[in-house]
């Protein structure tokens, strides 16, 4: 399942280059935006849900949205710092279709573009690597409409920088390869293509061709969920990044992922997140 290239909607939110000693210690982050990084000097642990990874210097890493993980750093640590997001295109996303390394070589490349990206946008640099001295819902919003605010010759030059660091990762990764069966396939793109809409069981049977009951086995036997659990985790994802991303409510972000009823979103989001969407909105993990 490729991803056409108009189809990986970059939408820059912080880039900037910090240095540290023995401070960059966050534990259990977990945001809705993708983190890439060029350490430039020292060493740092990263904590990943199945492994560790030891960043050195010349080396780029990237950490997936809604990746669980953690840092430990016992010494000097600098490094450039790219926080970015897809957009709200109805498309899967790029760690959705790609198995990108966490870990690549870094080139002259790479620190010119993030140095390009660092001196266009001085003021997408975050403020402190502690989220607790500043309240990152404001600062957050700030962000995101300083680049929607920009003209369209200017997301074009960053959205190129963004696309030719990425397409670092990508070149060393190979496509995922979700299933080989051509009706579940097909039921996964209708999911992704209708995330914002009400999705029953019925109407994804008749689209895989398949029995209700068949399709409910087909899916557990390549993705390892039920039709159901997959989508509600992609609502919330969609909920988590509408949360961040925007100022709208609770009750239009439920609307607007297909939910009539917002008490039960409230729930369904509090089961796959441990937190109310009011929580996470609050939350602090807009570090660097």
């Amino acid at each position: 399942m490729q991803m056409p290239i108009e189809s990986m909607n970059l939408m820059l939110l912080n880039v900037g280059y910090a240095q540290h000693n023995a401070d960059w210690n966050w534990q259990n982050v977990n945001s809705p935006f993708t983190r890439i990084y060029y350490v430039t000097e020292g060493e740092a642990l990263l904590h990943l849900p199945d492994h560790d990874v030891r960043l050195r210097p010349g080396y780029m890493y990237t950490i997936p949205a809604y990746t669980v993980h953690s840092y430990e750093c016992h010494g000097v640590f600098a490094h450039y710092y790219l926080h970015i997001y897809e957009g709200f295109k109805n498309d899967m996303n790029i760690q959705e279709v790609y198995e990108l390394p966490t870990e690549i070589e870094g080139t002259k490349m790479d620190v010119h573009l993030l140095e390009f990206l660092c001196n266009r946008l001085p003021d997408a640099s975050l403020p402190s690597s502690n989220p607790d001295s500043y309240d990152t819902t404001a600062q957050t919003s700030g962000y995101v409409q300083r680049y929607l605010s920009m003209s369209l010759w200017e997301k074009m030059e960053l959205r190129g920088a963004m696309l030719m660091l990425v397409s670092h990762f990508i070149q060393q990764g190979h496509p995922c390869v979700w299933t080989n069966d051509d009706r579940t396939k097909r039921v996964l793109e209708y999911i992704h293509t209708h995330i914002s809409e009400s999705i029953n069981i019925e109407t994804l049977a008749n689209v895989g061709c398949v029995t209700k009951s068949y399709l409910i086995k087909l899916f557990k036997r390549d993705f390892g969920t039920s039709p159901i659990q997959y989508i509600n985790k992609k609502k919330v994802e969609r909920a988590q990044l509408l949360l961040f991303t925007t100022d709208k409510t609770v009750k239009e972000i439920a609307f607007l992922l297909g939910f009539g009823d917002q008490n039960y979103f409230v729930r369904l989001f509090r089961k796959v997140t441990d937190m109310t969407p009011q929580e996470y909105r609050h939350s602090k993990f807009l570090n660097h």
